[in-house]
């Protein structure tokens, strides 16, 4: 069985970071398993632009954006196998792959798992009415038309507001297809500002708030979608039906890490349905780290590359022997916050350390305040919060020294 010091699960983003983080800080027995093809995960098929504004301070397209890394994996000489799914893993650290039908057995010291994210499909929501063809989720939509050169429909209705939803809106409509529009079950758009400016006002495509699709109708290709408003519990609303004839209904209803392997090891999980991880991304189980889309979803790419760079550091501490993680500060959400990562702070950190958080609802004029039992340790405005939009939030060491075993983030009217 082959030894590896430190092993990456995906060869998106986030684990290319944390591969080069790694070398960066001195570990040199590092390899890359790639499930897809080639390295970059849903970047290769993300052909606009709009990467790299914080990273490299300019705009790239995800192609573009990923080679940056691709280019430097090759220059470190950090080894990589692509095609390869892997299919087992143990709390030891000793994890199976599976390339062509071979399966290998690699016995790992640490292990950065950088494994992205999932679509929710149709059968997920419980999409009403029939199963017929047309009915694809964006992801899949985008890498058919993106990669392989395939129109997905000619008449398309989307369903949720998410930030690929409304980027395929805009590629579809660019390729000939006619938007119809975009149907969005909360009150408030799922996606980032920028996107509703860019993919749907300019090109002059509807957007229904607190409206879904009641009923899908088709034989053997879609033919229409019934939409129906709601009620503030989602509950359709009888007398708002409003029928769309098209061929083709594209969900962008949500992203869910995908953290299938951390299950068979029973790693403890937060709401974000990813694992719970303190400042150096360390899950629960002891050398396993976890990073990217697969801990909580991300709307900047940009963000899961520095997080990526984080588990990177902290694994190449944990093979040195130099993480401290004896007394630990519990990370908590308070009002209006839905979630927090990290879970945990390492109290004995000389490090700053970066909360990121959602809301969870739309506000405006919002003091967001951490707080340690009824000290205040920061306090931030801002004008405006959204779900979409994560929040990044530092914290200097200076401040962490003086925390107790817990700190509460939250949301006060200005």
């Amino acid at each position: 069985m082959k030894s590896v010091d430190l092993v990456i699960i995906g060869g998106g983003s986030a684990g290319m970071a944390a591969a080069l983080q790694a070398k960066k800080e001195g570990i040199s027995d590092i390899l890359i398993l790639e499930k897809d093809e080639c390295l970059g995960g849903i970047l290769n098929q993300c052909i606009h632009n709009g990467f790299g504004l914080t990273e490299f301070k300019e705009e790239l397209t995800g192609p573009e954006y990923l080679w940056r890394f691709v280019d430097q994996i090759h220059e470190e000489k950090i080894p990589y196998i692509c095609n390869a799914q892997v299919i087992d893993l143990s709390k030891d650290k000793i994890i199976k792959y599976s390339k062509y039908g071979l399966v290998e057995t690699i016995q790992a010291k640490a292990i950065v798992m950088a494994t992205g994210c999932y679509e929710r499909s149709a059968g997920a929501i419980q999409l009403p009415g029939d199963r017929c063809s047309g009915v694809i989720t964006a992801g899949l939509a985008q890498k058919y038309l993106n990669i392989k050169g395939y129109m997905v429909g000619k008449r398309v209705v989307i369903l949720g507001s998410g930030d690929i939803g409304l980027i395929m809106a805009r590629r579809l409509t660019l390729e000939g297809a006619k938007v119809i529009c975009v149907s969005e079950i909360m009150p408030y758009s799922a996606g980032l500002n920028r996107n509703i400016q860019q993919c749907l006002k300019d090109y002059d495509i509807p957007l229904y708030l607190s409206r879904t699709v009641s009923k899908v109708v088709g034989k053997n290709r879609l033919e229409k979608v019934v939409l129906s408003s709601v009620d503030e519990n989602t509950n359709f609303i009888p007398g708002t039906e409003m029928e769309i004839e098209c061929d083709t209904l594209v969900l962008s209803v949500g992203l869910v890490p995908y953290i299938s392997l951390l299950n068979y090891i029973d790693c403890p999980t937060s709401s974000t349905k990813g694992a719970i991880v303190n400042n150096y991304m360390e899950t629960m189980i002891d050398g396993i780290f976890s990073c990217g889309n697969c801990l909580h979803v991300h709307d900047v790419v940009d963000f899961v590359t520095d997080e990526g760079r984080t588990a990177g550091h902290g694994a190449a501490l944990y093979l040195q022997h130099m993480l401290d993680n004896k007394e630990e500060i519990k990370t908590c959400p308070g009002v209006g916050v839905g979630y927090i990562v990290p879970q945990i702070i390492s109290k004995n950190t000389n490090e700053d350390v970066t909360l990121k958080f959602r809301v969870r609802n739309p506000m405006n004029d919002q003091w967001i305040i951490v707080k340690s039992g009824n000290e205040i340790i920061s306090k931030t405005f801002k004008p405006a919060v959204v779900p979409s939009e994560m929040i990044l939030l530092k914290l200097s060491k200076d401040k962490i020294e003086k925390i107790g075993k817990e700190i509460v983030v939250e949301l006060e009217c200005k």
